[in-house]
């Protein structure tokens, strides 16, 4: 798995959301950019939401990425601990929020082009979320601007 500084920077974000429950599949398509905070990289994502059936919208949502003793922890946007993210190629992490169970697994293989497979089981949830992430511009791992708070 790269530092953290390695994913400073913007990123194409493709994702598609598979949703057991509902019998459809979602699409994202948009860009994640990493950007210096006061505590490490804050991730904001946006882009266009496309669910079958409906006009696109627009989606967004934030997270702040800290360099941990024993790997990367990612945090909500409040402040809230999400998961950490082991060193290594292929990485799996767990939230548990029950009644819910998030399961996540990188996979860094082909680095700096990286993914993510996020798998939510619950009384209503049931969906595959699998990102990813290409990275845009020239910059493997430069600065992605003015710090964010």
């Amino acid at each position: 798995m790269p530092d953290l500084e390695a994913f400073a920077g913007e990123w194409r974000l493709d994702r598609v959301i598979e949703d057991a429950r509902a019998g459809h599949a979602a699409r994202f398509e948009g860009r994640a950019v990493f950007a210096p905070g006061k505590a490490g990289l804050v991730q904001a994502e946006t882009g266009r939401l496309h669910l079958p059936g409906h006009a696109p919208m627009t989606a967004e949502r934030r997270y702040l990425w800290r360099q941990g003793a024993s790997g990367i922890e990612v945090f909500f946007e409040d402040g809230r601990f999400f998961h950490a993210i082991a060193p290594g190629p292929h990485a799996q992490a767990l939230h548990d929020c029950p009644p819910d169970r998030y399961e996540v697994g990188y996979d860094f293989a082909r680095w700096p082009d990286w993914s993510s497979l996020w798998r939510v089981t619950g009384p209503r949830k049931d969906y595959a979320m699998r990102s990813v992430y290409t990275r845009l511009g020239a910059c493997a791992g430069g600065g992605a601007g003015a710090e964010v708070e």
